[in-house]
């Protein structure tokens, strides 16, 4: 594979994790707080779904980083792009 292809190719796999990484933020982000309020039971006033969705949106994110992280790395040793720790 020429230098070129091999460039383009690990850009495409980059984009194409980095799109699906996105997707999973934005539907935490916005879809899961949408829906919060569905997901309201008697706490004693408190909004219980609300409070739920973002202490699990943190979990995600930190996920979804750490996801991002070993994908990278992974990808950049495939491609033969990974630096020297």
């Amino acid at each position: 594979m020429q230098p070129s292809e091999r460039r383009r190719a690990h850009r495409c796999k980059t984009r194409r994790i980095t799109g699906i990484l996105l997707a999973v933020w934005f539907s935490v982000s916005f879809a899961i707080g949408y829906f919060a309020r569905n997901l309201d039971v008697g706490s004693f006033g408190w909004p219980f779904g609300f409070w739920a969705a973002a202490q699990g949106a943190l979990v995600v994110y930190v996920l979804v980083i750490r996801l991002y992280e070993g994908c990278m790395k992974r990808l950049d040793r495939d491609f033969g792009e990974a630096e020297d720790e």
